[in-house]
């Protein structure tokens, strides 16, 4: 773990608004715009009329659960279109991911393919609002931007502080009626992002406490929101959780968990909640010898006993995930054995992540973890 003398940058939303009902707010923070444009999905588009905003407001759902640039260009077009002066992210990671990418392209000379990457953005175009209606990427928290290449099959990262939200909104009522099975999914997401922040070889003691925040309030309130949704301080944890997330992606980011998980999404069309969920176990245990210490304080902040025995670390966080109601096997998901080698190879190739995690790993090791998650 690095210490306070390496520096890091730490970018957050402007304002943030909490609470329940928060989401009604966005209206008099927004009363100034003339024209806005709600990027969403079909399940939130219906949700607009909660945020109260007035003035010439248009909305495009067409965006998938996982985005293609194909989504993206669809979003521009209906920007283009309408030329709005504030774009709204409605949605969980993958709508306000767009919403990122929109705010910063409309009006630019920018591509897609030009951004891609660090610092890259050239300026942002419109103001940009982000309201978190699941509890899983905390993308309302951050710089990055993530859509799949629809030639290649492969992630597109764009990172840039241009992308930062005007304003964040945490409403814990617009989660109340996000079914259980996507709960579990988006919260085991939510709780990755910590974890592997937390035992990031970049890991710092700044992020290291939102982690432990993040990780503290999973390991309380995830089961909770699963088993009942109507549970509004379980809803309103695991919003908290989300968010302390994203707050760690910004200066730390993941490591090997989410580049082995890529693949289930980009290959197997998962949603990427559930590709987290089937590696996550796997990879807590395989990093256990590297960072024991923190091993045993994730493990005991999910409520579970302290180790750092690779066997009984996988034995306790698989339990975890499965106890949400997750079907733990890649098998279950359409994953066929023929995929696992090359998936394992484009994995490992994932430099941007695989870098940072605490442990080596080669290709066979990828491999021998799908393996055991199949």
């Amino acid at each position: 773990m690095k210490g306070l003398d390496h520096p890091i940058t730490l970018h957050i939303p402007k304002r943030i608004e909490i609470g329940t009902g928060a989401a009604a707010r966005l209206g008099a923070w927004a009363k100034d715009f003339e024209r806005v444009l709600v990027i969403a999905q079909p399940v939130t588009a219906g949700m607009v009329p909660r945020l109260g905003l007035n003035g010439d407001v248009a909305v495009f759902e067409g965006i998938a659960p996982e985005p293609k640039d194909t989504d993206l260009n669809g979003a521009l077009d209906a920007a283009r279109y309408h030329k709005p002066d504030l774009v709204v992210g409605l949605g969980g990671g993958s709508v306000m991911d767009i919403a990122k990418l929109v705010a910063v392209l409309w009006d630019s000379d920018q591509t897609l393919e030009d951004v891609v990457g660090p610092n890259k953005v050239a300026r942002k175009c419109t103001a940009l609002a982000q309201v978190a209606t699941t509890a899983g990427t905390g993308s309302e928290g951050g710089i990055r931007a993530l859509v799949t290449n629809s030639e290649t099959n492969m992630k597109m990262a764009v990172e840039s502080p241009f992308m930062s939200a005007d304003i964040a909104i945490l409403d814990p009522e617009l989660t109340m009626t996000v079914p259980s099975a996507v709960t579990a999914a988006t919260g085991v997401d939510a709780l990755a992002h910590c974890v592997e922040a937390f035992t990031n070889i970049n890991a710092h003691p700044l992020v290291d406490d939102y982690a432990r925040m993040g990780m503290r309030l999973a390991g309380k309130f995830l089961h909770r929101a699963v088993s009942d949704g109507a549970d509004a301080e379980a809803r309103s944890g695991m919003l908290l959780a989300s968010f302390y997330g994203g707050l760690c992606l910004g200066p730390v980011n993941t490591a090997a968990g989410h580049a082995i998980a890529y693949p289930l999404g980009t290959r197997a069309n998962l949603a990427h909640g559930i590709s987290n969920a089937l590696i996550f176990p796997h990879v807590l245990a395989f990093n256990a010898p590297a960072v024991p210490e923190k091993t045993e304080e994730v493990l005991t902040a999910l409520g579970l006993p302290a180790s750092h025995d690779p066997d009984s670390v996988l034995q306790s966080a698989h339990r975890f995930c499965a106890d949400l109601g997750i079907d733990m096997r890649m098998s279950s998901h359409g994953v066929t054995a023929n995929d696992l080698r090359p998936w394992a190879e484009e994995a490992h190739a994932i430099r941007r992540l695989m870098d940072n995690n605490p442990r080596d790993m080669s290709v066979n090791d990828v491999e021998a973890i799908y393996r055991a998650a199949f």
